[in-house]
C-alpha cells in the first residue's frame, strides 16, 4: 500500500495493536520526501533511532517513525557501511534535531549537514566511539573528559544568562538550562540534557525476551506499565502471536491506574508550586492510598513486571476488581472537591492562567503528542476514535473521551489532568466490571530475525518501542522512546514570555522525563 502520494510500498505489521505501516525507502531523497509529505498532511516525527546492521546486511540502517492518519508508517533507510550519512529532517520536523544528534553519538550514523553538536556524549567516551556498533566492546578505560557546549548566545543591551544546573535542589533528575533574559524577563532558554546516559539500549543487546520485558518495564518508573506494554506488543509483532481478551483487559486496568496516580501526583505538585501545600498534601494522600491498594492487588506499588510478552503476569479476582471499582467511586467524589477548589482559588488560578502558554499551531510543528498537546486543543489520543482509525481493543470497545483544553498554558494544563483522571476512573470501573474470560497468557516463541514496533499511549504521550530480534531469537536491537523528547523542546517555546521565576511551575505542568530520553 503507498500513502500520501509517495512511491514507497508499505505492508501492514501483523497483530493486534495500533496499525503500524512498515516500508523501506530507496534512497535519502525518497526518505526526505515522505517526511515532507507527511508534514504537509499534518503528520508528525514520532521517533527517529539508528542500528548496526553490518552483520545481517552489511550496512547501518536509519529508523523514522511517522504518526500519520492512518496508525505509524516506520519508514527505514540503508546505509553504506562506509559513509552511513542520510538527509537532515530537521529542517521538516524540529524534534529530528535531538534525535538525529543521539543517533550519530550511540551508532555513529550521521545527517548531511545541520546541528553537528554532541547530544548524549558529554565527554564520557571519545568521538570515534559508538556505543551501539556490534565491534564497539565494552568501552571501559576511557578517560572522564566532560566537554563544553556551545550554547547558542543572546546578544543586546540589557541581555545577560542565568545558568540553572545540571543539579538542582531537591532530589530530581540532572539537567542543564541556560536562560537568556532582560531583567527577569526570558527572551530564551536553552536545554542540554543527557547527563545520566545509562546504557539501556546497549544492555537490551543479546537478552532474551523475558530479559528484556524486565528491563523494559524499568525504562522509566513512572511509566513502566506503558513501556512494558509497548515492549510487549512491539516483540508480540515480531513473532506473531496475540495476547487473550482478558490480558488486554488487565493491561488497560494497569495502565489507566498509572496514569491516574501520575496526574494525582502532578496535581499536587502543581498547587505546591503555586503556594498550595493543602493541595499538595490532599493530592499526595490521595496517591498513596492508590498506590496502596497497587501494591495489594499487583504484588508491587507501581506494577512492575505484571505485563509481559504474551500477555499478563498475574489475574484479578472478583474481590479485587471489586475493591477497583470502590477505590474510582471514592476518589472520583475526592477529586471533583478538589477541583472546585482548584477553580475557585484566586491565587492559584492567578499563577496558572496565562503561564506558560503554547498554540496548536507550534505543538503541530513540534511532533508533539500527550497532556501538553491535548491541553493546546489537538485531539491525539491513541486510545480514541478521533484517528483515521480504529483505536485497537480493549480501547474501542471502551469509547474513551480525550480531554482537551485550547488554551495551552498550565492552567490548562492542569485542567486536562483532572479531566483525563475522571475519565479513567470510568474506564477503570468498565474494565472491572467487564473483563472478558480467557486465559491471561500465551507462549511466544522466538521469531529469529523478526522486528516490530509497539505504540502505547502513556500518561505523558505516545511511547513506542522498535524491537530486532537477531538469528537466534534474542534481542539485536531495541529502541525505547520517551514523548518527552518531542515535549522538552516545547517546554523552551512555552517560557519565553514569562519571567525566571515561573519556571519551575512551567516546568512541574509538562513534568517530563529527564531520564527516559537518556538511555
Amino acid at each position: 500500500m503507498r500513502f500520501l502520494g509517495e512511491p514507497i510500498e508499505f505492508e501492514k505489521q501483523p497483530g493486534i495493536g495500533s496499525p503500524v505501516w512498515l516500508g523501506r525507502a530507496g534512497s535519502g531523497e525518497a526518505l526526505q520526501a515522505f517526511a515532507v509529505a507527511v508534514h504537509r498532511a499534518d503528520g508528525r516525527l514520532a521517533a527517529l533511532w539508528g542500528s548496526d546492521e553490518r552483520r545481517r546486511s552489511g550496512c547501518f540502517r536509519v529508523h523514522c517513525v511517522f504518526g500519520f492518519s492512518a496508525g505509524h508508517a516506520w519508514l527505514s533507510l540503508d546505509l553504506p557501511a562506509e559513509n552511513p550519512v542520510y538527509p537532515d529532517l530537521a529542517g521538516i520536523f524540529p524534534a529530528a534535531n535531538r534525535m538525529q544528534r543521539a543517533t550519530r553519538d550511540l551508532v555513529g550514523i550521521a545527517t548531511a549537514g545541520g546541528d553537528q553538536r554532541p547530544w548524549l556524549r558529554h565527554g564520557a567516551w571519545p568521538a570515534d566511539w559508538f556505543p551501539l556498533r556490534h565491534d564497539a566492546g565494552e568501552g571501559e578505560g576511557f578517560p572522564n573528559a566532560p566537554s563544553d557546549y556551545e550554547f547558542v548566545q543572546v546578544g543586546g543591551e540589557g541581555a545577560h544568562e542565568i545558568p540553572v544546573g545540571p543539579i538542582h535542589a531537591g532530589i530530581i533528575e540532572p539537567g542543564h538550562f541556560r536562560f537568556s533574559v532582560i531583567g527577569e524577563r526570558v527572551l530564551r532558554l536553552e536545554q542540554r540534557l543527557g547527563y545520566q546516559h545509562k546504557g539501556v539500549e546497549k544492555l537490551f543487546i543479546g537478552k532474551n525476551l523475558a530479559e528484556g520485558a524486565r528491563l523494559a518495564g524499568r525504562i522509566s518508573g513512572d511509566s513502566t506499565c506503558a513501556y512494558a506494554w509497548a515492549y510487549a506488543s512491539a516483540v508480540e509483532a515480531a513473532c506473531g502471536a496475540s495476547p487473550p481478551p482478558r490480558a488486554l483487559g488487565l493491561r488497560a486496568l494497569m495502565l489507566e491506574r498509572e496514569r491516574v496516580a501520575n496526574h494525582l501526583g502532578d496535581l499536587g505538585a502543581l498547587g505546591n508550586d503555586a503556594a498550595l501545600a493543602f493541595g499538595f498534601s490532599q493530592f499526595m494522600r490521595l496517591k498513596e492510598d492508590w498506590l496502596r491498594l497497587n501494591a495489594a492487588l499487583f504484588g508491587h506499588r507501581f506494577m512492575m513486571d505484571r505485563i509481559v510478552p504474551g500477555g499478563t503476569a498475574l489475574d484479578l479476582e472478583a474481590p479485587a476488581l471489586r475493591a477497583i471499582a470502590e477505590q474510582c467511586e471514592a476518589i472520583g467524589r475526592e477529586v471533583k472537591a478538589l477541583g472546585k477548589i482548584y477553580d475557585e482559588h484566586a491565587g492559584l488560578q492567578d499563577r496558572f492562567l496565562t503561564t506558560g502558554a503554547i498554540d496548536a499551531e507550534l505543538a503541530r510543528e513540534l511532533s508533539l503528542t500527550g497532556v501538553a498537546a491535548r491541553a493546546t486543543g489537538l485531539i491525539l489520543d491513541a486510545r480514541a476514535h478521533r484517528q483515521g482509525y480504529t483505536p485497537p481493543p480493549p480501547w474501542a470497545m471502551l469509547g474513551v473521551r480525550p480531554a482537551t483544553d485550547e488554551r495551552g498554558d498550565v492552567a490548562a494544563r492542569a485542567a486536562v489532568r483532572f479531566a483525563e483522571i475522571v475519565e479513567s476512573l470510568r474506564l477503570l470501573r468498565e474494565l472491572a466490571a467487564g473483563l472478558p474470560d480467557s486465559e491471561v497468557c500465551v507462549e511466544v516463541p522466538p521469531a529469529p530475525g523478526g522486528d516490530g514496533l509497539g505504540v502505547i499511549e502513556g500518561w505523558r504521550g505516545e511511547v513506542l518501542v522498535g524491537v530486532a530480534l537477531d538469528g537466534e531469537g534474542r534481542l539485536a536491537r531495541v529502541h525505547p522512546h520517551d514523548p518527552s523528547w518531542q515535549a522538552w523542546p516545547a517546554l523552551e517555546h512555552a517560557v519565553m514570555r514569562d519571567i525566571v521565576p515561573d519556571f519551575p511551575l512551567i516546568n512541574k505542568s509538562f513534568n517530563l522525563s529527564y531520564s527516559g530520553a537518556d538511555l
